[in-house]
């Protein structure tokens, strides 16, 4: 059977395959060495297991890894302090596993803060020094509050689907819920590839039925890491700066 046929099929998960949230569920501290939960973004203890494809189901051409990342906004943000925060939590490599877990993570509006849901391909972690990203770049879309939740299905359906026909160009996508907008991108391995960053960008319009005048970003991972290894520079100057005005100067005796 066909992928976009697999694709079709997922549309409506099969209820006997997808376990009901539980009822009443509050989060405990999370603890990820034997659980795939965090910060209330899972709604349900979800163990993790060895990815296998159970005969009928509808295997997908690349296994996809689930991540979650949470940070303060107060905290500046760093390479260091994103590779601390992120974590996985689920592994699928069928139509059936995907719809398993999809049905247990709350929905990208539901979350507070600064949070993100990320789906990559297995074995490509969504950091910029990934060996895969880091001669790529990513389509931006700044939403307004309350659309977060619909374009992350449908964007999450069209990779998933092969639906942006670049070959292996596509490493995943993410979803990011800020306090004033939400922002949705989708990563690819090569960002001078103008051939395939001009046909993942179009299919994004249609996949997501954007209206003509959307803004659409394209930004490569180089200039993010320069952006944010230049804001930690020039945060350092300016600390060492202050402990030098303030440091006493003690005479020597």
């Amino acid at each position: 059977m066909g992928l976009s046929s697999n694709i079709n099929d997922a549309i409506k998960p099969d209820e006997d395959a997808v376990s009901p949230p539980k009822a009443g569920y509050e989060c405990d501290p999370c603890d990820f060495s034997n659980m795939i939960v965090c910060d209330c973004a899972v709604r349900a203890f979800l163990p993790v297991q060895e990815v296998t494809i159970a005969p009928g189901e509808h295997p997908l051409q690349y296994r996809y890894t689930f991540w979650y990342s949470r940070r303060t906004p107060s905290r500046p943000a760093s390479t260091h302090n994103y590779e601390e925060n992120i974590r996985q939590f689920g592994t699928v490599a069928s139509v059936e596993q995907f719809w398993r877990i999809y049905s247990h993570i709350v929905r990208p509006g539901d979350l507070t803060g600064y949070s993100d849901f990320h789906l990559f391909k297995d074995g490509i972690k969504p950091m910029w020094e990934d060996e895969a990203n880091k001669n790529g770049g990513k389509w931006i879309i700044r939403l307004r509050k309350g659309l977060a939740s619909r374009f992350w299905e449908n964007i999450i359906l069209a990779m998933l689907g092969e639906q942006f026909m670049v070959g292996e160009e596509i490493c995943g996508v993410v979803v990011s819920i800020r306090f004033q907008e939400d922002i949705l991108s989708i990563w690819n391995k090569t960002a001078n590839d103008q051939f395939s960053t001009v046909r993942i960008r179009d299919t994004l319009r249609r996949v997501l039925n954007l209206p003509p005048n959307t803004i659409m970003e394209y930004k490569t991972h180089t200039d993010s890491l320069k952006r944010i290894t230049a804001s930690t520079q020039r945060r350092a100057m300016i600390y060492t700066f202050y402990i030098l005005k303030n440091t006493e100067m003690i005479p020597l005796t």
